[in-house]
């Protein structure tokens, strides 16, 4: 698991858009957050969370991307679905989650799968300057707020 002080490792994602986003694209004040999959109830509440203190990131200048393993349509149709105006990045080879460290064993109501931990990283030009493990969806998006 990457730590504070670390570099956020290099990378190339598409978005829901089919756009392409590197790590220089983390210039500034940068939320990555990572979750484990579009549209269920968890991942929806942190998404629109996101989306409705957008207006306090951005006052901050700060901007939010979300990862998940989800492919480019599902994003864009959870995207469109909720109204979310950040970029979801599809991490369908979990090479990102992978060098993060957020990829591996999940347990889910006694079911034990691969797959993404909910995981947050503040990332200040390049720099990993926070790190929210095992996130709770309730009051994240404002704990990242005071966190900035």
């Amino acid at each position: 698991m990457l730590s504070p002080g670390d570099r956020f490792p290099a990378f190339e994602l598409l978005d829901d858009a089919g756009e392409r986003h590197t790590q220089a694209d983390l210039r500034g004040t940068v939320i990555v957050y990572f979750y484990p999959k579009d549209d269920t109830p968890g991942c929806t509440k942190q998404a629109c969370s996101f989306r409705d203190a957008g207006a306090a990131f951005r006052e901050r200048g700060a901007r939010v991307f979300g990862v998940s393993a989800d492919d480019v349509a599902s994003h864009a149709a959870f995207k469109a679905k909720y109204r979310l105006d950040f970029p979801l990045l599809a991490d369908v080879d979990h090479a990102l989650s992978d060098a993060v460290g957020v990829w591996g064993p999940q347990t889910v109501r006694g079911h034990t799968f691969e797959g993404i931990a909910r995981t947050t990283f503040i990332v200040r030009d390049g720099i990993v300057t926070e790190v929210f493990e095992d996130v709770s969806v309730m009051g994240h998006a404002e704990r990242l707020l005071a966190a900035l």
